[in-house]
């Protein structure tokens, strides 16, 4: 348990979590970034269905601003679907490098935080460089001076 004394100081610290790329990680990490591009297709097939939908009910209501209305809507749709599809496209080249690593290469994942303690006459720079390796979701090296 850290306990701050009067010649102690409990600090937070970045702790790096780096993963071994294996044939299980690739897929794994494959199938979340396949999970994501479903997503946003699904919510654009929404977004569509909901700009259908509002200008169908403007042109019932035949009024004299209905088309500025219509192409309103459409102008917020299209910018909306432009976002997605960016975010959608960084995910598929997201997916291409996975592909592209060489396994049991050390790909950085995460970014945690832990707390230390620190006294007089330590090495603060020792301390802050702390990494986590991990292979295959199970804790394989911690780097550094926890």
């Amino acid at each position: 348990m850290l306990e701050a004394t009067p010649s102690t100081l409990i600090l937070k610290r970045p702790i790096t979590v780096k993963v071994i790329v294996t044939p299980l990680w690739q897929e794994e990490a494959q199938k979340q970034l396949q999970l994501q591009v479903n997503q946003i297709d699904q919510q654009m097939q929404q977004l569509d269905m909901q700009g259908q939908k509002a200008i169908a009910e403007i042109q019932k209501q035949a009024t004299v601003q209905a088309s500025q209305q219509i192409d309103n809507i459409q102008i917020q749709v299209n910018q909306k679907k432009n976002e997605m599809l960016q975010k959608k496209n960084q995910l598929l080249q997201q997916m291409q490098q996975i592909q592209l690593l060489e396994l049991g290469q050390e790909v950085v994942q995460a970014q945690m935080e832990s707390f230390f303690e620190l006294k007089q006459g330590d090495n603060l720079v020792d301390k802050l460089n702390v990494e986590i390796v991990v292979r295959d979701g199970v804790v394989e090296e911690i780097r550094g001076k926890i």
